[in-house]
Order: C-alpha cells, then structure tokens, then sequence
C-alpha cells in the first residue's frame, strides 16, 4: 500500500439470548470507524455498537489490515452482488458469522476463530438441536443499524 497504513480490524461478539444460545449469536466485523454484518437484510454497516443490539458482549482483536477503505468497499459490493444477497441468508449455513469470518480472511487472512464458527453445528449434533431445528431454520437475524446507506457502508 502505498501510504502504508494499517488499520485494526476487530470481532464483535453479541449473545442475543443473553446465555441460552449464545453460540447463535451474531458476530459483526468493525473497521474503518464501521461495524459491518450480513442479516435477513443483506449486508449493512453503522458506528460501532450502533445496532439495536447495543454494545458487544465481547471483542476480538482479529490483527491490522493495509487494504484501503475504497478496495474493501470495491469487495463488499461484489458480496453483496453474490453469496449474501438479502435472500441467501440462512441461521446456519450463510449468516453473519460466515460473512464475518470471509471479510476476516480477506482484510487480515485469517479466518475468525473456530470456536466460534463451530458452535452453531455443535448445537445441531445434540437432540436439542435436532428437536428446534426447524424452527430455527425460519429465523432471519437482522440487528438493524443507524446508517441508513442503501443497505451498506457509508459509500
């Protein structure tokens, strides 16, 4: 990069149920002074703990990135042009966690933690999984933001 900035990239972590599923929770990625996430509403940004969920339950340092903000944009269109439109989303196979962790490897390569992308196919291998499974496959997580910019980041 030719000025040779680096900017931090950070892992929000939120616990909806506050305890009783937090492994469904939604993971939402902040860089460049924005908190990004993918929902039933597609891709979409705001300041950082600035979505109905309020501030994170935790943070994870996921390391620096020198991809400029104009190139992360460029990726994020080309996201939200492909793998997750608004009506790709799903609780376990395409959610926040999924996208969070595919912006992760692309700013940092480095994928988010394991622990965390594991958690929701470690629920459904237990009979209690099993047993809400269908309901939980007709949730849409959609943690609105304040931005108001056409779905995402602030172009």
């Amino acid at each position: 990069m030719a000025d040779g900035s680096s900017y931090n990239v950070n892992l929000y972590i939120y616990d909806l149920s506050k305890g009783l599923a937090r492994q469904l929770s939604p993971m939402m990625l902040v860089i460049y002074g924005e908190e990004f996430f993918y929902g039933g509403g597609g891709i979409t940004s705001c300041f950082p703990g600035g979505t109905i969920l309020g501030m994170p339950d935790s943070i994870v340092d996921l390391g620096n990135t020198e991809v400029p903000q104009e190139l992360f944009q460029e990726y994020l269109f080309s996201l939200r042009e492909s793998t997750y439109r608004p009506e790709k989303y799903h609780l376990f196979e395409n959610n926040c966690n999924t996208f969070s962790s595919e912006v992760a490897q692309f700013l940092t390569g480095t994928k988010i933690p394991s622990y965390i992308t594991d958690l929701p196919s470690e629920v459904l291998a237990t009979p209690f999984g099993q047993a809400l499974r269908p309901f939980l496959d007709s949730v849409t997580v959609t943690p609105a933001g304040n931005n108001g910019m056409n779905g995402y980041g602030q172009l």
